[in-house]
């Protein structure tokens, strides 16, 4: 297995564990997302699927720097929107919005980007921490996963052609 391989296969790994967290908070410990955790959680699929998609494909240079990009896109994407999450986190409560109507409602009573405005606006329960570790609440720890999944994606779309080792290199015990 090449180290490309490996590394995308990691991140793929650590998406499964954001979302088993997530999916673990939520069903077990009984915290309800926020509208923001909703578009989190897509984030972090999305890496999950082009992690996933890498691993599977060991592309080449040019490859690899296609999916660097599509990472740091859809990283970039979740930082804003954790980024958003822990601004409102951080605000006195005089300055949190208000509540608001739930996700399923927003998308059913308004246009989509109406809706969309809506929920990356942020409401009161977005403001709300309901758990910490490490002193850090979950929006705090899914921005620096985005941030991580960034600056990995950076890294796969500065790579050079001789970044990845020659076929069977390794193997046959031969030198390249």
């Amino acid at each position: 297995m090449s180290l490309w391989r490996m590394l995308l296969a990691g991140g793929f790994a650590l998406c499964v564990v954001l979302m088993a967290a997530a999916l673990w908070l939520q069903h077990v410990d009984g915290l309800e997302p926020c509208p923001l955790c909703i578009f989190q959680r897509g984030f972090v699929i999305a890496l999950g699927v082009l992690t996933f998609a890498g691993a599977l494909h060991d592309p080449a240079t040019a490859g690899r720097r296609a999916y660097g990009v599509a990472i740091m896109i859809a990283a970039g994407a979740g930082t804003a929107v954790a980024g958003r999450h822990v601004w409102l986190q951080s605000l006195p409560p005089g300055e949190v919005p208000e509540c608001g109507p739930g996700l399923e409602y927003m998308l059913e009573a308004f246009p989509l980007t109406e809706a969309l405005g809506m929920i990356l606006g942020g409401s009161g329960e977005c403001a709300e921490v309901q758990w910490t570790f490490l002193s850090l609440s979950i929006p705090q720890w899914t921005l620096l996963a985005f941030i991580a999944f960034a600056v990995f994606g950076l890294w796969l779309a500065a790579a050079r052609a001789g970044d990845r080792p020659p076929a069977g290199a390794g193997v046959s015990g031969t030198a390249p």
